[in-house]
């Protein structure tokens, strides 16, 4: 019985902490491989060299295609959490006629494979004679973002207290500013964090963008070409940027909110 307890008290840890190992591994290896004096080809180490820092534009075309990318995540983004907020009221406030059907729309995009996606998406552009480019793009991942903003701010809008509201309107606000005093505030946080989930996702996206951007590059579709020759440093350098940046969000994130939680604990 001790020998059981003692396992199932280690075992989880244990398991845990190798899980977390293996998923530093590949993020590990991208920062050890930014420094390396790789040269044409960045499959094995030649050396330590801070040149892939001081020039992550050195690889042709890479700060192009980061850029692309930077500009089409943001404008997904943008698109996606104004349409999709609106949709998570709507379905979270209101009851109307094919209600059930919007949401198994809502859903599909999430359930549906990325390849299946990316193609229909193909045969609709070119069904409309449209010329596959940054648009194209935008509106492809228009489409599979707003279902993470959809599921992300409707938890958000079920999670209220509607009293809150009831008592807006019985100090007469009128619903416009019952929405932005009351509503919009407590509904924030959730669609920041869409927000930002929308924005990885698009960042991150290759087989939609691949299937939809004829000649336009983005940086995944880079990373994939390049692959063949092995992934130059300075794109090392650019995804440990990225994930330093990103860490540095959620650490000043985790802060801000212990900060505010004590202070309201202190009161």
């Amino acid at each position: 019985m001790r020998l059981k307890q003692h396992m199932g008290r280690w075992l989880v840890p244990v398991l845990g902490g190798l899980a977390f190992v293996y998923l530093l591994v590949p993020i590990a290896y991208i920062f050890v491989f930014s420094f390396n004096d790789a040269g044409r080809t960045n499959l094995t180490w030649q050396g330590f060299t801070f040149s892939n820092w001081q020039n992550p534009c050195g690889a042709p075309n890479i700060c192009d295609a980061l850029g692309n990318s930077l500009s089409i995540a943001f404008v997904a983004t943008i698109i996606a959490t104004v349409l999709g907020t609106a949709i998570a009221l709507g379905l979270a406030r209101y009851k109307f006629r094919f209600r059930k059907l919007a949401d198994i729309l809502i859903i599909l995009p999430l359930a549906t494979p990325e390849v299946v996606l990316g193609a229909s998406l193909l045969a609709q552009f070119l069904n409309l004679g449209w010329q596959l480019g940054y648009w194209t793009v935008v509106i492809s991942h228009v489409t599979f973002c707003m279902a993470f903003v959809v599921v992300t701010v409707r938890a958000r809008v079920s999670s209220l207290d509607g009293r809150l509201e009831e008592a807006a309107g019985d100090l007469y606000a009128s619903p416009r500013t019952t929405f932005w005093k009351v509503t919009f505030p407590l509904l924030l946080p959730g669609i920041m964090a869409a927000a930002l989930l929308s924005f990885a996702m698009s960042f991150d996206d290759f087989i939609i963008a691949n299937f939809n951007s004829g000649t336009f590059d983005t940086f995944p579709k880079f990373i994939y070409v390049a692959a063949t020759r092995g992934i130059p440093a300075q794109a090392n350098v650019i995804g440990s940027g990225i994930f330093l940046i990103a860490l540095a969000i959620v650490v000043v994130g985790t802060v801000i909110s212990y900060r505010r939680q004590k202070a309201l604990a202190a009161r």
